[in-house]
Parts: structure tokens; sequence; C-alpha cells
């Protein structure tokens, strides 16, 4: 049994999305090409046609993936989410105790992890060493340099 995993309304949307794109844009152009290469007779040699088959395989794959994903999806209502603590969808600025470096992060769902856009996901170091964290509190995150330590300045959504 698949995990339940949360997601804002958007993150939701953009696995419906890339579902239907897999499913109706993806599955019928592999169709076509196995078409093709069927077309082009002796299947035993022909690269191809083990090639389609092998790209249809992983295109599979995925959307099984994703359709198990968005069974056990769930939109997160974050008007109700207690601002005092830092759980996902808080806005988290913090601050490393020895380079006195200020950050601030969007504490979000692994497939909606984005470092560019500054959304990192509940699952990583970060993420976890933060939860339930209030102002004030300092977090030590593990990472594969060593244990750091961050002061949680302000806390949002």
């Amino acid at each position: 049994m698949s995990k339940i995993n949360y997601y804002t309304l958007e993150g939701l949307q953009k696995l419906k999305d890339e579902l239907y794109d897999l499913e109706n844009v993806q599955r019928p152009l592999i169709s076509s090409q196995i078409g093709e290469a069927i077309d082009k007779g002796d299947l035993s040699e022909n690269a191809e046609y083990d090639a389609a088959k092998e790209a249809q395989g992983i295109l599979e794959a995925k959307i099984s993936r994703l359709k198990d994903i968005i069974a056990n999806g769930r939109v997160i209502d974050d008007s109700n989410i207690d601002n005092s603590k830092v759980y996902i969808l808080s806005k988290a600025k913090i601050r490393n105790i020895n380079t006195n470096q200020e950050m601030e992060f969007t504490i979000v769902a692994e497939n909606e992890a984005d470092l560019a856009a500054k959304k990192i996901s509940i699952e990583s170091p970060f993420g976890k060493g933060l939860l339930g964290k209030s102002v004030g509190d300092i977090a030590d995150i593990v990472t594969p340099n060593g244990t750091l330590q961050f002061e949680v300045i302000s806390i949002s959504r």
C-alpha cells in the first residue's frame, strides 16, 4: 500500500497534467512508432521495434506510478495550520548559527520540491530538521558535511 502524500492544489494539478500528457500524447505517439516498426517487417532484427517497445514499457511504468501517487495524494488546506511551528507549507526563515547567513524556504511535499523556487522537501534533511520547530528554536540539520545548526527566525504561510 502506498503512503499518503500531501500537496498544494497546484502541485496535485501539475501531477494530473503530467498524467494527461503521458496518457493522451506520449502513449499514442509510442503506439504509432510501434506500428511503423511492425510495418517494416521482421521483428526479430528490428531495432526500432525493440526501442519503441522498451519506451512503451518505461512509459507505462511512469503512468502506473503517477496514477498511484495521484490516488494517494491529498490537498492540504493550510488555512487551519498553526503558524507557531514549522509544518508542511510553512515558509521558514532561518539563520545559520555559524555564518549568520539567512535563508527562507517553503516546506513542501517531496514531488513539489524545487530548490530554485526555494521549496524544500519535507523528506529532506532540512525539512525533517525544521519540522515542528518554533521561532527561536535551534534546528540541528544533519548533512554529509556534518551537523549544522540553524535558528528559526520567522514562520509564515
